[in-house]
């Protein structure tokens, strides 16, 4: 038994730490009226003016509800859903603790990634599966920490027995299976796995689960969709539902999801997900590839988005997993850096005539649902920037021939889409498009003065292109609407190119006006799959194509295409279904017959469950331990908890309450602290005291994050009543000790874009300064400022951090405040009355191991740091004599970044000192070895 407990706290723990799903704390600005739809499958909670959008998924859930429980379990429980629409994000979730959704309503201008159909149905058939899962695997030892620990002990069963693949490979079946697209049916989707095959490239089962930082390994959406589908297809649709529900259920405590899987296949694990995967060469004719096959060990980058400058020169976007994206200019082979391009949701950019334009994200101030997307025009010749469009949401720009004028989409926060045209000396709009066919635009390029091409959708999710008329909006269209995505287009002369989903590739295909006719254009590349982003000039056509390695450009000449003419009616097919026939079977199409029908719409009141107490959540920080109520209200504008506390050391209890509102400006914050039982010594002798303690205060976070840095700033104040009452023998002697005081702080940090590799920013500040103080009975105060510097090592991946604190506080010592003071490494600190410490470090990586064991622990980097400290400190004797002291360290840290059953985030350190100076205040020795462990493994 003492093994099965030791067991259960390590999954608990391990669990606890793996990052949930970033919900933005009072990210909706106070001004939005909210509105509700209110079902008995779901409550929808909208701004003012999406009412369509929020009957349709209102529609859809209702409708769908029920074929979709026959394949994975009936249990049902309403979802609170909240849509919002002042991102630019195209995201969504559904989380526990607490239970909800929300959907982030501008969709991506990439058809290729996430399919073509109508965003809302897009993201209400993924992610309502995710609903049905969470309902459904609400079983067993799962509802056992469930009824314990509230909504996050489910999840934590749930992730510990359930692999995340499964979570998003099963959702995104799903989306395929109700609908005619769905990212199982876009070739785009299989690119990563078939890049592998195809280079020979035959990670391991853990490398496959747990990424690399030195290699390209897709993530679990395509992973669990291979394996998932590979399920229904050879063991039919109840597979996933008694594996999961034995899974969830911990039929077996140790590895539950692999025994249930070898139950219910009559096949082992490691044998299924073979299977799997070999099903899935078999249909790119990938599978005698040679494990050894692959001879190209060049590091991962994208070169992406190329542009011919004349016949010679090209311009691109580079990265890599040690370079942020930078704007390359290559001629003869040689490549020069333009600029690092600005943080962006993707790396499209337009060139014309020396200059470049793209679109720049850029967050709200001070909402962390309301972003912005601005445009960006820079001069490659002189270098000079400029900044086109303030708070706006507009993508894909395209610049004209003569350079005056600037088309570009406007995603606005009612779901509609619209082409606007602006002066490109100054941002203003010359004319809104019409837009009478309510289409989608994506990648529009001008085509002459009067008219604009653009691959767009319209509102069934079919695509084509289409040549819109500026004046009225007219449009007509070269291709068929289907089902299959087009992207990308470039005009060259007479002839439109553009990318196309074609039976199982993404192409190239072509349009020539001169003739009207369409044409496939074949050539057999021998690197990379997928021919994206063409451009063209008189003699070359170049494209990206992705490989193993990252999206490499891949130039031809035009002698060596092969241009086959193409019947209109052949694009009108769909795509393959990579023989998986299921998704044409069970609850195949179900999106085509969701109703019309209305429902009722009433105000959703911002104070409707303010408290809405949703788990139990332990925490263990010896000797400190605690349980923990938490609530969190739907909107999440009010964050609250009451907590029991207990020190194992001083053997003290305390229970609390504490809240933060972050509706409106700023957060406002209270609660208040009882203990009891507390212990002190006075004059040798041992006192009891019970202890109050409220406090309210505010805050004011801002963010000023635009261009390649981003930038945050963070101040508030605090105010703490303490009423200490002493007990038994010196209750009449002590009393009531009451006093208030006052802790104001400030943070600010800064920092440049950071590479995947890089451990940290190449540069970056931060600083937080702190000041507190007495305001009633006492005097006294302590200042404190900590920061750091952070500069580029001598490679991209090595970072220099240079560290300054320093503390002042009172002399006369009739109060003390806790400082958290960064203290020389290895020593034991102290308090005291005037302190300053600088430090250097050295980090960079040591190995990329990509190893691990029995799918337990995965090592993905190994680094180290170097240090040296020195802190010097003065205070007084007591007999008033000055006392002053050096406490000087030098030594060497190294950090396991590591994750633990395929899922858990932790890095462990371990860390070597060598101290310079006595510790005073400490053992002997100048030896000191220590484990660094994670400062909070709940809820990293």
């Amino acid at each position: 038994m003492i093994f099965y407990r030791k067991y259960f706290i390590f999954i608990l723990l391990l669990v606890f730490s793996s990052k949930s799903f970033a919900q933005v704390f009072g990210g909706s600005p106070a001004s939005i009226k909210w509105k509700q739809i209110n079902s008995s499958t779901a409550r929808i909670i909208f701004p003012e003016g999406l009412d369509t959008t929020a009957e349709r998924i209102s529609n859809t859930i209702s409708f769908i509800n029920g074929p979709m429980q026959n394949t994975i379990g009936k249990k049902s429980k309403k979802i609170n859903l909240v849509l919002q629409n002042q991102t630019t994000i195209s995201n969504a979730y559904v989380g526990l603790a607490p239970f909800r959704s929300e959907f982030f309503l501008t969709p991506l201008q990439n058809s290729f990634e996430l399919g073509s159909l109508p965003w809302a149905d897009q993201l209400t058939i993924h992610e309502y599966r995710h609903v049905q899962q969470y309902n459904n695997f609400n079983v067993g030892l799962s509802k056992v920490m469930y009824d314990i620990f509230g909504e996050e002990g489910q999840a934590l069963a749930n992730n510990a027995t359930i692999p995340n693949w499964f979570f998003e490979g099963d959702a995104v079946y799903n989306e395929t299976n109700v609908s005619r697209q769905g990212r199982g049916s876009l070739p785009f989707f299989y690119n990563g796995y078939r890049a592998l095959w195809h280079e020979g490239k035959n990670y391991s089962w853990m490398k496959l689960r747990n990424g690399s930082f030195k290699d390209f390994v897709p993530n679990h959406y395509p992973l669990g969709f291979l394996l998932v589908a590979y399920g229904r297809q050879k063991y039919g649709d109840k597979f996933w539902e008694n594996v999961t529900h034995d899974a969830a259920s911990l039929k077996g405590l140790f590895y539950p999801f692999q025994k249930a899987i070898k139950k219910y296949s009559g096949v082992n694990y490691v044998t299924f997900r073979n299977d799997a995967l070999n099903f899935f060469r078999k249909q790119f004719n990938l599978e005698n590839i040679n494990p050894v096959r692959s001879t190209r060990r060049e590091p991962y980058k994208d070169e992406e988005y190329p542009a011919y400058i004349g016949n010679d020169s090209l311009i691109y976007v580079k990265s890599s997993y040690n370079q942020v994206p930078e704007f390359i200019i290559r001629t003869a082979g040689k490549e020069h850096k333009v600029k690092i391009r600005d943080y962006s949701i993707d790396n499209h950019f337009s060139y014309r005539n020396g200059k470049i334009i793209f679109a720049t994200y850029r967050p709200d101030i001070r909402w962390g649902y309301r972003d912005y997307s601005d445009l960006r025009i820079i001069d490659v010749t002189s270098g000079k920037e400029q900044t086109l469009t303030n708070r706006t949401k507009y993508f894909s720009p395209d610049i004209s021939e003569d350079g005056k004028k600037v088309i570009a989409v406007d995603e606005s926060s009612d779901t509609k889409c619209t082409l606007k045209l602006l002066d490109a000396a100054t941002g203003k709009v010359t004319q809104s498009i019409a837009n009478p066919d309510q289409l989608f635009y994506t990648y529009p390029k001008f085509y002459t003065d009067k008219k604009i091409i653009s691959a767009v959708r319209n509102p069934e999710g079919k695509m084509s292109i289409a040549v819109i008329d500026i004046d009225d909006g007219e449009s007509s269209y070269l291709t068929p609407f289907s089902y299959n995505v087009i992207g990308f287009p470039y005009l060259f002369n007479d002839t439109l190119y553009f990318s196309y989903s074609y039976q199982k590739n993404d192409e190239l295909f072509a349009y020539t006006f001169s003739d009207n006719k369409l044409w496939k254009i074949k050539h057999e590349q021998d690197t990379g799959f997928g021919k994206y982003e063409p451009s063209v000039n008189a003699e070359n056509i170049i494209w990206t194509a992705f490989t193993a390695e990252g999206y490499r450009l891949k130039e031809v000449s035009k002698k060596n295409l092969e241009f086959k003419e193409m019947k209109p009616g052949y694009l009108d097919k769909n795509t393959s279904s990579f023989g998986i026939t299921t998704l044409q079977k069970t609850n195949s199409n179900l999106l085509y017959s969701v109703p019309n029908d209305t429902f009722s719409f009433t105000k959703y009141p911002k104070a409707f469950k303010l408290f809405n107490f949703h788990s139990i959540e332990p925490s263990a920080n010896d000797p400190v331990y605690s349980l923990n109520l938490l609530s969190e209200n739907i909107l999440n504008t009010l964050q609250s908890q009451f907590s029991f506390t207990y020190d194992r050391a001083e053997k003290y209890k305390e229970i609390g309450f504490s809240g933060t509102y972050g509706g409106f400006f700023p957060f406002l914050s209270a609660g208040i602290n009882y203990s009891f039982e507390r212990r002190t010594f006075y004059h040798g002798n041992a006192v009891t005291f019970n202890e109050l303690e409220p406090f309210a205060g505010f805050n004011i976070p801002l963010n000023f994050s635009k261009g390649r840095s981003f930038t945050f700033l963070n101040f508030g104040s605090q105010y703490v009543f303490n009423q200490t009452n002493y007990r038994d023998a010196y209750k009449d002697t002590l009393g009531k000790i009451s006093y208030g005081y006052s802790s104001n702080f400030i943070s600010f940090s800064h920092q440049i874009q950071q590479a995947v590799q890089q451990i940290y920013p190449r540069f970056a500040q931060t600083l937080n300064i702190n000041y507190k103080a007495p305001v009633s009975k006492y005097k006294g105060y302590q200042f404190m400022a900590n920061g750091n510097l952070y500069f580029p090592g001598f490679l991209k991946t090595h970072s220099i951090l240079l560290n300054g604190a320093y503390l002042k506080k009172d002399s006369i010592g009739e109060i003390s405040f806790s400082s958290g003071f960064p203290f020389s490494r290895g020593y034991s600190s102290i308090n005291l009355y005037e302190m300053y410490k600088w430090g250097a470090n050295y980090s960079f990586p040591l190995l990329y191991p990509d190893a691990g064991f029995a799918n337990i622990i995965y090592l993905l980097r190994v680094r180290s740091n170097l240090f040296f400290d020195d802190t010097e400190v003065h205070d007084f004797y007591n007999n008033g004599n000055k006392f002053s002291a050096s406490f000087r360290s030098a030594g060497a840290e190294i950090y396991f970044d590591t994750k633990w059953w395929d899922e858990a985030s932790i890095t462990i350190g371990l860390r070597y000192s060598r101290l310079l100076d006595n510790d005073l205040f400490g053992g002997g020795g100048r030896n000191r070895f220590e484990v660094i462990l994670p400062v909070n493994i709940f809820n990293q």
